[in-house]
């Protein structure tokens, strides 16, 4: 066919075609634009529990390394409340920009949409995964006059030949500490009491003096008791031995439960429509900054083990995560307070 005929189909635009047709290229360059000079204000990382806690200390820690190697601003906005609804949805509502984004915990994503039928958003469709902040390890910690057995081999034994009448505190229905707990059951054959407590630091307390047996509890919560000698460390519930106590062994190796793993984690989020450019520079400015001797060496001191790596990563342990818990959670008939 000749350019002749060709043209001779040809419609020439209108003006409302030609507008159309120039706010979609300057709302595609706009973008590019963006997202090329992004960051150009400063971020705000939302943390949907209150000021001064691990996971507050740790979002601290990370911002700051983040604005110095992106050379801006970041701020740290505590939005706590409801669970972690509160910041949230906060953040899953936020512009899609690269300028809003939210730490987030192993109950917030993992174990929530599990226990709660209404939910202000979907982890799994409103934010998009950017990096693996950090894991906290668990610990087994037993009450040494309640308890005086040494190994968790022991415990298990004493449990089972007392069911129901060894009790463990936990920080609150639903949270790791309980769950960690339920989990062990489950594994383990074995029946113990649970009683929840409001928050992690009354229920260590009465597990130091006595007044329960055992708790599942964060390595940095049980660390300033020991020294005491009322209580001791029987196992932890990380895939491996600690490096500050490689004389404690982990659940999965003194019990031959090999797949045996629980630790609470933190991660950093975006709202789910954020480009995988934006992304992809988050996910890699925070690996960096976690490999920071100062960092790292901070994150340690609060009882947690920096990790980082690619959005990928965190996708896969988010869909692990939420299918173990949801076993674990159905089995014990766990329901929300």
């Amino acid at each position: 066919m000749s350019n002749q005929s060709v043209n001779r189909y040809r419609r020439p635009m209108n003006a409302v075609q030609r507008t159309i047709l120039a706010c979609v290229f300057a709302f595609v360059g706009g973008m590019a634009a963006a997202q090329t000079n992004w960051p150009a204000k400063t971020i705000r990382i939302v943390v949907p529990f209150p000021a001064g806690g691990q996971t507050d200390v740790a979002a601290r820690v990370i911002g700051q390394a983040l604005g110095e190697s992106l050379q801006t601003a970041v701020i740290i906005e505590n939005k706590a409340g409801a669970h972690g609804f509160i910041g949230g949805a906060e953040v899953a509502k936020a512009p899609a920009d690269g300028y809003t984004l939210l730490v987030a915990s192993t109950g917030a994503i993992a174990i929530n949409p599990l226990l709660h039928d209404r939910m202000p958003y979907n982890p799994n469709r409103d934010f998009k995964p950017v990096s693996l902040l950090m894991t906290v390890p668990i610990v087994i910690m037993a009450n040494t006059q309640l308890l005086p057995m040494r190994s968790v081999q022991e415990l298990v034994a004493h449990v089972k030949a007392h069911p129901g009448q060894i009790n463990f505190a936990s920080a609150g229905n639903g949270g790791s500490s309980h769950l960690v707990a339920e989990y062990f059951k489950h594994r383990t054959g074995t029946v113990m009491t649970h009683i929840p407590y409001k928050g992690e630091a009354p229920a260590t307390a009465d597990v130091v003096a006595g007044q329960v047996h055992l708790m599942f509890n964060t390595l940095v919560s049980t660390l300033p008791h020991l020294k005491s000698g009322k209580v001791r460390l029987l196992a932890t519930t990380t895939r491996e031995r600690l490096p500050e106590y490689p004389e404690v062994p982990t659940v999965a190796e003194a019990l031959d439960l090999k797949d045996f793993e629980a630790s609470s984690w933190a991660a950093l989020y975006a709202p789910a429509a954020t480009s995988p450019e934006i992304v992809a520079r988050l996910s890699a400015e925070v690996d960096a900054a976690l490999k920071r001797p100062s960092v790292a060496k901070r994150l340690k001191e609060l009882g947690a083990m920096p990790v980082g790596g690619p959005p990928e990563r965190l996708a896969v342990l988010q869909r692990i995560e939420q299918e173990k818990w949801g076993r674990v959670i159905k089995a014990a008939g766990i329901k929300a307070d």
